[in-house]
């Protein structure tokens, strides 16, 4: 490989040829290698986008020349656009303020800005990526809106279409299901009659609050903390940067960005991080109850609950021919525990302030987009993949809801809980219906006994009054 030679404050510094980054990159990456995990590209493109537009409000400003400012949009478009992905290698595991990976956007762009020119990589008397890529901007200030901005970003492009496409498959369902009558479960054990479209409402009606839950982070994540620089009191930038390039931002990106209210607190403190990680955690919670619910309404075929089929995917065994497994829900399952998991590590990381920074933004980043990713797609392929192909095995789920001793509870207002308990006591031991003992001990008459009796009148709740002994 051959290498060309940059410095930094701390001397020269071999680099790659062919690399866009400079000495300041490249000891992060000689002093960082311990995971492999990069940045995502939601990251980068937080990270491209606040260069443009740094560039552009400095240009505004005249703080920057209309040469070096188109060159250096130019060259962050690119990091906006992907094209220069692979020039972003630092760890994760880094410096706590993100300085490593702000200093290699820095490098990368002015370097191409430098090509751009028609200068040599490496130039910085033509572009320097400090004085010129970063103007107005510290890492202190740029991590902590580039954690803000990527979020934002994959909430609205990712997270929001595909909660709202799940819980129309839901809502899909529920329709679908809404006359087939089911017992209903407490504590794994059989409880009083529902339909199985009323579970699906529910689950619909899950996702539907994950949503507003999320949503209502929003006004929080779209403030930036730039305009701080190094300690929230905006030294060495101008006094209207940050609000003109959260206005820059917002126009970029479609997105209401906006100066923070506090730019102490956005930079020493990442509640808002951890708010919004707090409500992942909900919906992978939601997810992880509705995929569990659905495994177990799956199970058997033959030895299990058998109340619906999951679309069969693939094998499900290596030993045992025909097997299928529920697949889908259980990597659903498995994205709701690594979430959870990511969202203790958000909350200890933003624990990790210490006076005017938070040196844990690195770790915030990476767990809060992989949540935010895993779940936008595990939200696709639950819908597409599993809600949309179920398959409900009504008359044996109907059959069941009818047979079972549990619908003593509806005698309750007509001969009192002890005696409807010695009816359900007889059922189980001699085998027989509630219909058949209540019969037998005449306790009501046949056409009563129907009307009492009806599974689809007790799935729409309410009291009906009795002739006799009690609740």
């Amino acid at each position: 490989m051959s290498y060309r030679i940059e410095k930094d404050s701390l001397g020269e510094v071999k680099v790659p040829q062919d690399a866009y980054w400079g000495a300041q990159t490249q000891r992060a990456v000689e002093n960082f290698p311990i995971s492999g995990v990069r940045f995502p590209r939601t990251f980068i493109r937080a990270l491209g986008l606040v260069k443009l537009c740094a560039a552009k409000v400095n240009a505004q400003l005249k703080l920057l020349d209309e040469r070096h400012a188109q060159a250096i949009e130019q060259a962050a478009r690119e990091v906006v656009d992907g094209k220069l992905d692979e020039h972003f290698p630092i760890d994760i595991f880094q410096t706590g303020s993100g300085t490593s990976t702000n200093m290699n956007a820095n490098e990368v762009i002015a370097n191409r800005a430098c090509e751009i020119l028609g200068v040599k990589r490496g130039d910085k008397t033509a572009v320097h990526p400090n004085d010129h890529v970063n103007l107005g901007q510290s890492s202190n200030d740029v991590i902590p809106a580039c954690v803000h901005i990527s979020a934002a970003l994959a909430v609205h492009e990712q997270l929001l279409p595909a909660l709202e496409h799940l819980q129309k498959a839901l809502e899909a369902k529920a329709r679908e299901f809404s006359d087939i009558v089911k017992t209903g479960r407490t504590h794994l054990m059989d409880a009083m009659p529902v339909t199985l479209g009323q579970e699906f409402s529910g689950y619909a009606a899950q996702i539907a609050l994950a949503r507003e839950r999320i949503e209502a982070v929003l006004p929080r994540l779209y403030e930036l903390a730039l305009g701080g620089t190094a300690v929230g009191t905006g030294i060495n930038t101008h006094p209207e940067f940050g609000k003109r390039i959260a206005q820059a931002l917002a126009q970029e990106t479609k997105i209401a960005f906006k100066e923070t209210r506090n730019h102490f607190a956005a930079q020493a403190a990442m509640e808002t991080a951890v708010e919004l990680s707090g409500a992942l955690k909900a919906l992978a919670i939601a997810l992880y109850k509705i995929a569990n619910d659905l495994r177990w309404m799956n199970s058997g075929p033959q030895a299990g609950l058998a109340e619906i089929r999951l679309p069969a995917l693939q094998p499900g065994s290596s030993i045992m021919p025909g097997k299928v497994n529920p697949v889908i829900p259980e990597a659903v399952m498995m994205v709701a525990m690594q979430v959870m998991g990511n969202d203790i590590v958000i909350t200890q990381a933003a624990a990790s302030g210490n006076f005017e920074l938070n040196v844990a933004l690195p770790v915030i980043a990476h767990n809060l987009l992989q949540s935010l990713a895993i779940l936008s797609n595990a939200c696709r392929v639950f819908a597409d993949k599993c809600i949309m192909g179920i398959v409900a095995n009504r008359e044996h789920m109907e059959r069941l809801a009818n047979q079972n001793a549990i619908l003593a509870t509806a005698l309750n207002p007509y001969i009192g809980y002890d005696k409807a308990a010695e009816v359900v006591k007889r059922a189980m031991a001699e085998g027989k219906t509630i219909r058949e003992v209540v019969l037998e001990m005449k306790l009501l008459p046949p056409e009563k006994l129907d009307e009492v009796l009806d599974v689809r009148k007790m799935t729409q709740g309410g009291f009906i009054a009795g002739v006799g002994g009690g609740g």
